[in-house]
């Protein structure tokens, strides 16, 4: 059951569903179903239980900093 972010273009309310099957979700505040589908994004923890507010870069190689990243120098 996928949860979906939807914003009712009735009222302009923003709020998460869950949706099952071929259900067609509506508006929690005034029940219309005219509802544009948000971009979700998602919640991650790291391994210390904090929350992830930003997410690691690829950076560069792990050998020599090259920018280009891993695979890309002569060290490998």
């Amino acid at each position: 059951m996928p949860l979906y972010e939807y914003a009712c273009q009735a009222c302009d309310h923003k709020f998460e569903t869950l949706v099952r099957g071929g259900e067609l979700p509506e508006c929690p505040s005034c029940h219309g179903t005219h509802l544009e589908k948000k971009q979700s994004t998602f919640a991650g923890r790291i391994s210390s239980g904090s929350p992830l507010t930003e997410i690691p870069s690829g950076g560069g190689c792990g050998h020599c900093g090259d920018p280009r990243g891993p695979g890309s120098c002569s060290m490998n």
